[in-house]
């Protein structure tokens, strides 16, 4: 089976940028996860939604902050894509 080499380009980088711009939010997630946690261990409270509502809150806030960011890097891979048009 044969794929056009520019199509599989545009799809890799599609990926690239959509990691690119889930990292940070991810990560923001994945920090006050382990700091929540680690908490909840020490202090012996082992509340389900004590953990899960500041991962949410911190992730809006995170995505809040980046849209800026994230709207320039998609503003670079669409230019990117209707230069190859």
């Amino acid at each position: 089976m044969q794929y056009d080499e520019s199509a599989v380009e545009l799809v890799r980088e599609a990926l690239i940028i959509t990691l690119k711009i889930a990292a940070p939010i991810l990560l923001a997630g994945l920090v006050v996860g382990l700091i929540v946690s680690l908490l909840q261990s020490v202090t012996s409270i082992q509340d389900q939604t004590l953990s899960f509502v500041p991962k949410i809150v911190v992730m809006v806030v995170a995505a809040a902050l980046l849209i800026p960011w994230v709207a320039q890097r998609l503003v670079e891979y669409a230019s990117d894509l209707f230069r190859l048009i």
